[in-house]
């Protein structure tokens, strides 16, 4: 893709290669390599790394990088490769664009420091059990008295609420009106008695998400986002820019790649996996696709460099619905190369028969979760039917 792309943008490609190479410990990189998990500390320093020359995305009067969105691109593109990948919670990417286009000053002057400093944790209270695709029929329920929201209710799917210092949440301040007309966003302190926290457990062994319950929590009326009644259009902001970042162009390369490497040293039916014209055929198409997305995420790029008026760009529901059917393709290949080996008791034995997958067992077993947690892809951020239906709306007119 260098042919895409500017002197000055290659030369702003090779600043932030010096930058990751010089600042990202090597411990970090190598836990991101083997798909280890980091500590929150971790995470909280590789963060400040990469806000070193401010967040990327945000305009610089907010500690952002004051970027264009090409110079974004390969931001992120490279921190993919390299790999320094890593999120501390959702403050940066989600809430602080919300707090700064919506918020009051108060809001942008206690929240938007911390958050280009990694100090706050923040998680997303949207689902609901109930509410999850159809968003708007949440019932988590906040009444104002006096100077404080009284909030009840329940958040399911948080991610990384354990480890939150802040949830941003969508609530119920309005029965009487359009669902959508009655929903208000809230910031909550996770330390305010009544919240609780409750993991999940999921299908790949980890905890990664939790459910939240709140039992006549009281949140200061200061901590409302814009306007009582205004959330829907709040999330609508944010989702638009979720959805901008979930093509997964970079991570599906990078597990694509992973698969070849690994069919290079499996030998299966008498002759090496990567040799296969079956097994050729099959990454061949997905590359086919990815290529693909990753030229209409291009576009998107170069097309919100020209927009103006801040609005979002519906082509995010398209990089979001293929971008997540991409992702779990890849997964699955990466199951299809590793087989059985991806089991704790067949990887923990050596092969001795004809057919040999000669891949270290760590390496077999970090596939299995990979699969699992991608079934959730075309499910979060807003399902493939939802992106169907935005897709159906503001493109084709329908």
């Amino acid at each position: 893709m260098d042919l895409a792309f500017m002197e000055e943008e290659r030369t702003f490609r090779d600043e932030v290669r010096q930058l990751l190479r010089d600042n990202i410990p090597l411990e970090t990189r190598r836990k991101l390599v083997e798909g280890r998990q980091l500590s929150k500390a971790e995470i909280a320093v590789g963060m400040r790394v990469l806000h070193k020359r401010g967040v990327p995305g945000w305009p610089k009067e907010y500690g952002g990088a004051g970027w264009s969105p090409i110079q974004q691109y390969i931001f992120e593109e490279e921190v993919q490769a390299f790999p320094a990948q890593m999120t501390f919670g959702f403050g940066a990417s989600l809430v602080g664009p919300v707090i700064y286009t919506f918020g009051s000053e108060i809001q942008k002057n206690r929240f938007l420091p911390r958050i280009v400093n990694a100090e706050d944790w923040w998680c997303q209270g949207f689902s609901e059990p109930g509410a999850g695709s159809d968003l708007a029929s949440i019932k988590t329920r906040a009444v104002q008295d006096g100077d404080h929201y009284v909030v009840n209710g329940q958040k399911t799917w948080t991610t990384g609420a354990q480890h939150a210092d802040w949830i941003f949440c969508l609530v119920r301040t309005n029965t009487s009106v359009k669902k959508q007309e009655g929903i208000s966003f809230l910031l909550i302190d996770m330390n305010t008695p009544g919240l609780v926290i409750r993991p999940v457990k999921l299908i790949d062994g980890s905890y990664e998400v939790n459910e939240v319950f709140f039992t006549d929590v009281r949140v200061p009326v200061v901590n409302l986002v814009g306007e009582e009644n205004k959330g829907w259009t709040y999330a609508k902001f944010l989702l638009g820019n979720e959805r901008f970042g979930d093509a997964g162009v970079g991570p599906t390369k990078e597990r694509i790649q992973r698969a070849k490497d690994l069919a290079a040293q499996c030998y299966v039916g008498g002759s090496w996996l990567i040799d296969q014209t079956a097994f050729r055929e099959k990454v061949a198409a997905i590359e086919v696709e990815l290529k693909a997305i990753e030229i209409t995420q291009l576009r998107a790029v170069f097309n919100a460099s020209r927009r103006q008026d801040g609005s979002q760009d519906p082509a995010g529901s398209v990089l979001k619905l293929k971008g997540s059917e991409i992702e779990q393709a890849a997964a699955l290949l990466l199951m299809d190369v590793i087989g059985p080996y991806s089991l704790r008791e067949y990887s923990e034995q050596p092969t001795d028969s004809a057919d040999q997958r000669l891949v270290r067992p760590d390496g077999a077993r970090l596939a299995a979760p990979i699969y699992f947690f991608s079934r959730a892809a075309t499910i979060y951020s807003g399902s493939s039917e939802i992106q169907k239906n935005i897709i159906a709306r503001a493109i084709l007119g329908l």
